[in-house]
């Protein structure tokens, strides 16, 4: 019984183990891949496996042997801040550009605001000077006696003008205006010499034939409009009006008739018969004028001083003008001088716009009136 008891297990004692497997070789070919367990007896190894691997070991190397350069948060700041700084030197030479720029413009716009208002002072050797009357004639006009002798004053100065022509396109205006011009055209001529010729485009009528006829001669166009030898004051009364609105006009004067051509004050006769003395008498001024400048050439008829006007073609055969020419042909065949100079003087923008806001109004309110005599 003994002996077959030790032949019998045991559950008490170990049984003897298999012998354990290399655990460095398992290692290996677990990391070579199947490209290990295709190396056989022939001993060949599969060339993409291995080159796979041997990447993949080179990354990891790389990967954790490149550590982060030392202070590039500094770099990094110092490129952001180089940048922001001469972002602000850009901006800052814009500003200054444009700051030139903007004071060139003002300083261009403020000269042609102040600019002189007459031509430069180069002029041909041998030129015909022109001065122009265009529109209303008036103080505060282009056309005024202030603009209009200043140009023809440079005119008759210079020597190498041949001759002054009046370039005429006005339907008339102030009496006053004119007869200064009038008058001071008569002078400059005695004084310098010179012949004066007047040229007529579109119209020449009332006070601007009272221009004219300063001239030595009178060239018109056969269609051109010429005469218009009167006086007139027109105005409008609203009494009547004022009486059906139940309007009391409320005026002080220190004199009788102060405001006898007050619109909304009725008009006596006396004060009726005043105002048309006075406006024959300026017609009979103004009568006395053309006959002076016209002379014997003037063929007078009962219609003549009528207030009346005709074409070109009948102020000719009238007398009222000597002949029919434009510009050209005065300048080509009368003074022989073709090149022409422009002496006309006109207002820069400053002056008008000051007349325009400011005295323009109030002359505007007097003209809307009918206070001034007026040579139409």
């Amino acid at each position: 019984m003994n002996e077959s008891s030790r032949d019998e297990p045991r559950f008490d004692e170990p049984r003897p183990s298999a012998p354990a497997a290399d655990t460095s070789d398992a290692s290996a070919v677990s990391a070579s891949g199947s490209g290990a367990a295709d190396t056989g007896a022939s001993g060949w190894t599969d060339p993409k496996a291995s080159a796979g691997a041997t990447t993949a070991k080179s990354v990891k190397a790389t990967t954790s042997s490149a550590p982060a350069e030392p202070g590039w948060e500094r770099a990094v700041l110092e490129k952001l801040a180089f940048a922001s700084l001469n972002e602000q030197r850009a901006a800052r030479r814009w500003k200054i550009a444009n700051r030139m720029i903007f004071l060139l413009l003002f300083l261009f716009v403020l000269w042609l605001l102040l600019r002189p208002s007459h031509p430069g002072t180069a002029t041909p050797q041998r030129h015909t000077a022109v001065v122009s009357i265009r529109g209303e004639i008036s103080s505060d006009s282009e056309a005024g006696a202030d603009l209009v002798l200043a140009a023809a004053r440079e005119a008759f100065e210079n020597s190498d003008a041949q001759a002054v022509v009046l370039l005429i396109d006005s339907p008339g205006g102030s009496p006053v205006q004119a007869g200064i011009i009038n008058d001071e055209i008569t002078r400059l001529k005695a004084v310098y010499k010179k012949p004066v010729y007047a040229v007529v485009e579109e119209s020449c009528a009332s006070a601007a034939y009272y221009i004219a006829v300063s001239a030595d001669r009178i060239f018109v166009d056969k269609a051109s409009i010429v005469g218009s030898i009167g006086v007139l004051m027109d105005g409008f009364g609203f009494t009547g009006l004022m009486d059906k609105l139940g309007v009391e006009r409320r005026l002080m004067t220190a004199g009788e008739n102060k405001g006898f051509l007050d619109p909304f004050s009725p008009q006596t006769a006396p004060q009726r018969a005043h105002a048309q003395a006075m406006l024959d008498q300026i017609h009979q001024q103004f009568i006395a004028v053309v006959k002076a400048g016209r002379g014997q050439r003037l063929k007078e008829a009962p219609e003549t001083f009528s207030g009346l006007f005709w074409t070109g073609e009948q102020a000719v055969q009238m007398g009222l003008a000597d002949q029919l020419g434009s510009l050209g042909y005065v300048a080509r065949e009368v003074v022989q001088a073709e090149a022409l100079v422009d002496y006309t003087r006109t207002p820069n923008v400053a002056e008008r716009l000051a007349k325009r806001f400011g005295a323009a109004v109030g002359a505007g309110a007097v003209r809307a009136l009918q206070l001034q005599p007026v040579l139409r």
